[in-house]
């Protein structure tokens, strides 16, 4: 399975021994309401805050941000390959990942050469290492082992990325980074309006001597067809 990265030996090491278990398979029979809406790249909510970043770095860090979540989505959403966590085959999370990072390699190349130049042009010699730590934290900020709406969002944003024109990435992320983190919340099923394997009881009409007719007729009046006889209330021959 390949699963290209845009970053250093070092920040790829880093990322492998950090990288979280596989969580637990999650489906839902109603999508779980997590919040979504457009969002600015200098929003706090993106990540990692970037002192004196120009907005052209702003958007790099958006960016960013997104591939780290959707990177974090393929490594935990898809079926285990010894078979102790079995996710749902059609999210397809590592293929489509690799699909979205074939497709807009161009733009996620900019981004990742934009915010090293901004560490070195802000930190000096230590920037290449301070990148690293960034990148490593960015990763780490959307790992998850037990929140299970995380998959559910992150599969369907790559599938939607997959369908994002080249050179559009930024107004996506945009939309969509704020739902990632918010599904990073935890979050439950609702219950089921309709059950289809509930056995349904019908309602039993009256039975008591009362509603019996001479002929041991249930009587119209008590949900029956028989007809109202003179030795109502007759007990019951058993």
């Amino acid at each position: 399975m390949r699963i290209p990265m845009f970053a250093t030996a070092a920040a790829a090491a880093a990322l492998v021994a950090l990288a979280p278990a596989p969580a637990a398979a999650q489906l839902f029979f109603y999508n779980p309401d997590i919040k979504g809406g457009p969002i600015d790249p200098s929003d706090p909510i993106v990540g990692e805050p970037l002192p004196g970043a120009t907005a052209a770095e702003q958007r790099a860090n958006l960016l960013w941000n997104l591939r780290a979540a959707l990177n974090v989505a393929a490594l935990q959403c898809q079926p285990d390959s010894h078979g102790a966590e079995k996710k749902p085959s059609f999210m397809r999370a590592a293929d489509n990942y690799n699909g979205f990072i074939a497709h807009h390699a161009t733009e996620l190349a900019a981004a990742y050469q934009a915010l090293g130049k901004y560490f070195i042009r802000t930190n000096g010699p230590k920037g290449a290492a301070l990148f690293d730590q960034y990148s490593t934290r960015t990763y780490n900020g959307f790992s998850t082992t037990s929140v299970y709406g995380f998959c559910q969002i992150a599969t369907a944003d790559l599938k939607s990325g997959l369908r994002v024109p080249k050179g559009q990435l930024v107004p996506f992320a945009a939309a969509h980074l704020r739902e990632l983190r918010n599904s990073l919340a935890p979050s439950a099923d609702r219950p089921l309006v309709y059950n289809p394997y509930l056995v349904q009881v019908p309602t039993l009409p009256n039975l008591t001597d009362a509603c019996w007719n001479g002929n041991d007729e249930l009587t119209v009046r008590c949900g029956g067809s028989g007809s109202e006889g003179t030795a109502k209330g007759k007990k019951r021959r058993g």
